[in-house]
């Protein structure tokens, strides 16, 4: 069995305001094949800039209250909401609650995404 806490995993601090820990991935705690798994914790007034890729993905609000868009449609979000994000749909996720939002994120097929590189030199907000 492998298995990895949450919270063992350092992760990476993102400009946008919120630590990305990957949990299976290609640069996950755990190797994964075939997709990718991640805990977000989103600080007040942070987020996930609107990015875009061809992978398909959930996002699963665990606790906080915030806003979420894919494709052309804006919708709040809160704990226990899973949305889904076809394929080369755009989509972002802002905290805009009271405290700090936890999320966890699934994508498939199993890659590092761009979009991570691309907020950290500053072409995404």
């Amino acid at each position: 069995m492998e298995k990895v806490n949450i919270w063992d995993v350092e992760g990476m601090e993102f400009p946008a305001g919120r630590r990305t820990r990957v949990l299976i991935g290609q640069n996950g705690a755990i190797q994964g094949e075939r997709f990718c798994q991640g805990y977000v914790v989103i600080y007040k007034d942070g987020g996930i800039p609107e990015h875009i890729h061809e992978t398909v993905e959930s996002y699963t609000i665990l606790k906080g209250e915030g806003e979420m868009t894919v494709g052309e449609e804006t919708q709040r979000v809160r704990a226990g909401d899973c949305i889904f994000i076809p394929s080369n749909q755009k989509h972002a996720l802002y905290n805009k609650g009271s405290e700090e939002m936890h999320m966890m994120f699934v994508y498939s097929p199993s890659v590092i995404v761009d979009h991570w590189d691309q907020e950290k030199r500053g072409e995404l907000r």
